[in-house]
């Protein structure tokens, strides 16, 4: 037995830990936690300090009692969990749940899985850091009670299943917002000015007048005063100009960068970051700092020399901003500077890439540029055209790295090259444009932007962006959005040969592709929680909580006291708007039936936003229709809701069976017969026709033909709201992405049967088939005892498979009808 063992977090992380370590350590991993807060109870103690309780989870029993058995065969019991409050508080957990010895237990960090930091970590260990662990405690205790408090407000209030987070809701609150902005917004139109100029080189350039015009009138007049004009250089302007790297990766500025330039999603990027580390190739991804080590720096210093030259080398040192970076050493960077292009899969490569470049760059000389302002003047009027430039004199970190731009930061245009030209020369005028533009309405939120944002309120630490994101998109109050935009017609005037023609042209305007759109949902609960609980949704109020962790980090700050202050203004107003609040459910009225004069109105419903034709006041029933997945309870009109009434439309007949068009809980759908078609996205149940109708139908039927055959049964395929599956004897079977769906072979189906069919027999616990008894695992947890048509549900805390025959037996006796005894027949006197 090793005289040492070590406790990590993850698996991949024990496989790199035990290469470096010898025969005398066992590497373990705890598999994230092993102790948490209870899934099914508040788990919070309020009455007593707020005191937790954490539980281990059935999944973990075993676990923890291997782990136990290894910790008291050790000499040395090493708790090698991650650098930050959440691995502090799992290495505590440990300690506890294992009941290990303080003589022998020391707790090690490293902030990258290498040899050299290992050892040095191993000669360093510390004891458990408490203001770290009541740091972390006193976030998840507050976020419980703030989410098993306000959810149950509504489910009563709004609809069941619905939850509120102190962080989601804030998240969800600033799309909305943003969402509002958007509606809100009227484009204002303009006409802006450019032109094309020649020098006496004959070179080319473009150039703009620094001044829009209201109307097409103003626009046209002044392009009349430039016929015949003769223009010229009238003043030239060069400037030195310097740009400086930006600082070395964030949690944040990674998870920005990535989607910017990879177009990955947060959680992805944290996913592959992950896999990174753990396999030593990077520093800790979950961190707020810039700074780096004086050993990255040097290592980083050489690479460059080495790759670029003395001239392209900066030595730098960076600050951040945030109070809480104290807790993370460095930041983001790869391990070994020397190690440019690792063998990787696709995403590793890509992300692995993009660190070492921006580390790389932080520790380049400036890029010298050279800018060059130039005015042209006309000898017709006095408005001058300006022409920007910009020359790279000396590349520097551009070199190597670039930052990229989000939507609000992008210019309309870029700048290049200007030829050269000196002041007073003549210049030959090729065209003048005034195109119509309209103001821009605000954009909406990318996940990388919306980051970004958070980060500027002081909302979340680099551990929560990515489960905030995965959170408020899974809960459905907020979706990526999926509208290509529309079509917009704007004038353009051209000077050119003296002559001014004008054309209408078009552009695409209104897209959300990919952006973060509030849905009805979403909007609806963010409406109520501003209105009943404005502390917790304001925006300083949850910037102010973080910087209340970060003085318990530092032991500045007592947790329970933070709770006792929270909670004495919260929970009353819980209890408050639990009793009084109205419900809420975004009603909008939008008018009056014609035919009945009753009244019209969107709402929330039981199975998402409707239209309503009446109250529940009147004599009739309301009558009620579903909103098409492109709308909104915000923005639909009136006729756009009197038409989903005119739904179902019937189409017309196909093989024998009528075909209608209809709007269910799922989304649009064609029937046949008996059989529901749901329609593509680009489909709209207002206005598919039969032949389309067809082609869908046709589609399905080929989807639901047997592929094969097993067992003498049909074997089919399709794709439902759990992705891909193949159906046999009644059993669905997912297809998980280890499997070709589009090319499942004969020898796939049976493995997934049979494999499927292995899971069932594992379902039962106990079988004791000469007495017909079994029990089977049921739903919740729970078990039931089966014997032919009897069915007893044992207990959630009775240990089935520990169950006798006996004990099932008598239980099945209990509950089997006891038959009535045959009277007897009177006897004749």
């Amino acid at each position: 037995m090793a005289k040492n063992l070590v406790i990590v977090e993850s698996p991949a992380k024990a496989k790199t830990i035990e290469k470096f370590l010898g025969k005398d350590f066992k590497v373990e991993s705890s598999f994230g936690h092993i102790a948490d807060l209870p899934s099914k109870e508040l788990g919070v103690d309020v009455d007593n300090d707020f005191e937790p309780k954490y539980i281990v989870d059935k999944d973990k029993k075993a676990l923890v009692k291997k782990l136990k058995d290894l910790a008291k065969k050790a000499d040395t019991i090493w708790l090698a969990s991650d650098e930050d409050r959440e691995g502090e508080a799992i290495s505590w957990h440990l300690a506890e749940e294992l009941d290990l010895d303080k003589k022998k237990t020391k707790r090690i960090v490293f902030n990258s899985v290498t040899k050299a930091a290992i050892q040095k970590a191993i000669e360093n260990p510390r004891e458990i850091n408490f203001n770290l662990v009541n740091a972390q405690q006193a976030r998840r205790v507050l976020d419980r009670l703030v989410g098993y408090q306000l959810s149950p407000v509504l489910w009563k209030k709004i609809k069941p299943g619905l939850s509120a987070g102190r962080v989601q809701s804030v998240a969800v609150r600033l799309i909305v917002e943003r969402e509002r902005g958007i509606e809100a917004f009227t484009p204002e139109a303009s006409f802006k000015i450019a032109a094309e100029f020649q020098t006496e080189d004959g070179n080319t350039f473009a150039a703009k007048l620094n001044k829009t015009f209201a109307t097409q009138k103003e626009a046209q007049a002044f392009l009349e005063k430039n016929i015949g004009a003769s223009f010229s250089v009238g003043k030239l302007d060069k400037k030195p100009a310097k740009k400086s790297p930006s600082a070395p990766f964030t949690t944040s500025t990674l998870q920005q960068e990535a989607s910017r330039k990879l177009y990955f999603s947060v959680g992805r990027t944290m996913q592959v970051a992950q896999r990174l580390y753990e396999a030593g190739l990077i520093t800790y991804m979950r961190t707020d700092s810039v700074n780096l080590s004086g050993e990255a720096i040097s290592a980083a210093k050489d690479a460059i020399i080495k790759n670029y030259g003395e001239k392209y080398s900066k030595v730098r040192n960076f600050k951040g901003k945030s109070k809480g970076a104290q807790e993370a050493h460095e930041a983001i960077r790869p391990t070994e500077m020397g190690n440019q292009s690792p063998s990787l899969e696709r995403d590793q490569s890509k992300l692995y890439d993009l660190i070492w470049k921006r580390t790389v760059a932080s520790q380049m000389s400036d890029a010298e540029l050279e800018r060059t302002n130039v005015k042209i003047k006309a000898n017709k009027h006095s408005e001058e055209f300006t022409a920007n430039g910009e020359v790279i004199k000396f590349d520097g970190f551009l070199k190597v790295y670039m930052e990229g731009l989000d939507d609000e930061d992008m210019a309309e245009e870029q700048e290049g090259m200007l030829p050269a030209m000196k002041e007073g020369e003549s210049l030959i005028n090729n065209s003048i444009t005034a195109t119509e533009r309209f103001t821009r309405p605000p954009y909406r939120f990318t996940e990388a932007s919306l980051v970004k944002k958070l980060e500027e309120l002081g909302i979340g630490r680099p551990s929560t962006y990515a489960p905030t994101i995965s959170t408020i998109l899974n809960r459905g109050y907020v979706e990526k959005g999926t509208i290509e935009g529309a079509e917009r017609k704007y004038v353009q005037l051209v000077l050119q040969s003296d002559k001014v023609e004008s054309k209408t042209l078009t552009e695409n305007v209104g897209s959300d592709k990919g952006k973060m759109v509030p849905t009805d949902i979403g909007t609806i609960v963010t409406d109520f929680l501003v209105s009943n609980f404005a502390n917790i949704l304001d925006y300083n109020f949850t910037a102010k909580v973080e910087e209340d962790f970060d003085e318990i980090a530092s032991g500045e700050e007592d947790w329970k006291k933070m709770m006792k202050n929270f909670y004495k203004d919260f929970h009353p107003n819980v209890v408050d708007v639990e009793e009084n609040a109205e419900r809420a459910s975004g009603e909008r009225v939008l008018g009056k039936d014609p035919k009945t004069g009753r009244q019209v109105s969107v709402r929330l419903g039981r199975f998402g936003p409707m239209v309503q034709v009446g109250t529940v006041d009147d004599e009739e029933k309301p009558l009620f229709a579903s909103l098409l997945p492109d709308q909104s309870l915000n923005t639909i009109t009136y006729e756009e809701a009197m038409d989903l009434f005119k739904l179902p439309r019937k189409l017309g007949v196909y093989e024998g069976e009528e075909v209608e068009a209809n709007v269910g809980r799922y989304g649009p759908y064609v029937k046949f017969g008996k059989k529901f078609i749901s329609m593509e996205q680009s489909d709209n149940a207002m206005e598919i026709t039969l032949d389309r109708a067809k082609e869908l139908i046709i589609a399905k039927q080929k989807a639901d033909a047997p592929i094969t055959n097993y067992e003498g049964k049909d074997v089919t395929k399709g794709t439902g709201r759990f992705g891909p599956f193949i159906k046999w004897d009644g059993m669905f079977i997912n297809v998980n992405k280890k499997y070709d769906f589009d090319n499942l072979s004969q020898q796939d189906i049976e493995e997934l049967i049979e494999a499927k069919k292995q899971k069932e027999i594992d379902k039962v616990v106990q079988n004791w088939p000469d007495e017909g008894i079994r029990i089977e695992k049921a739903r919740w947890g729970r078990h039931n005892i089966i014997k032919g048509k009897i069915k007893v549900e044992l207990a959630k805390s009775v240990d089935a498979s520990k169950m006798s025959l006996e004990e099932a037996t008598a239980l099945i006796d209990k509950k089997t009808p006891k038959k009535k005894a045959k009277a007897k027949p009177k006897s004749k006197k």
